[in-house]
């Protein structure tokens, strides 16, 4: 008789809400400890700490959480120290692709991006090969005019695909690109 136990469905549910909610609460917690790195871990004295607190109450993160991710980018962790990356590769059809991101390992996110770009079909860039199509902007990035790029539609899906994929690597924030679509 199918469906008689709902058990086993309600925990793969539960495990792939769990999973995106894990996400989620990782990514905030290094913007939390970035801003409490720089500007200190008083709230009511760090504006960007106290917005990412707002985030990070909305999504409905532990105060533990927070607290520890205060703590770590403060300096109470030893050996745990997050840093700003800025990678760059050049996409499917030659797109320009600029991540930025959060981590606290340099050397196994720069791999696990170069794994995730080599089995889509793009490729590493050095630093400073790729930024020239891009202008930052009060803390945004935006593709400056001539360096917009046609693409065809194989390699515009393509593109999205590698860009889903990066997107789920839990230390990359931002993905930025410079195709027309």
């Amino acid at each position: 008789m199918s469906g008689h136990n709902k058990w086993a469905q309600i925990k793969r549910q539960k495990a792939v809400t769990d999973g995106k909610r894990s996400k989620m609460f990782g990514k905030i917690a290094r913007i939390i400890g970035i801003a409490a790195r720089d500007k200190g871990p008083d709230p009511s004295t760090n504006i960007s700490l106290k917005s990412a607190i707002q985030k990070a109450r909305e999504i409905n993160m532990p105060q533990d959480n927070i607290d520890r991710a205060i703590k770590k980018g403060a300096g109470g962790d030893e050996g745990t120290a997050l840093q700003e990356f800025v990678y760059e590769a050049y996409g499917p059809g030659g797109v320009a692709l600029l991540m930025t991101g959060i981590t606290d390992n340099n050397n196994r996110t720069s791999n696990e991006i170069k794994h995730l770009l080599s089995t889509h079909n793009a490729k590493w860039a050095n630093p400073g090969s790729v930024l020239w199509a891009f202008e930052k902007k009060e803390h945004e990035w935006d593709p400056l005019d001539y360096g917009l790029i046609e693409i065809s539609q194989a390699d515009t899906e393509a593109l999205y695909k590698l860009m889903d994929s990066l997107d789920e690597h839990d230390d990359i924030q931002e993905i930025y690109a410079n195709n027309k679509e």
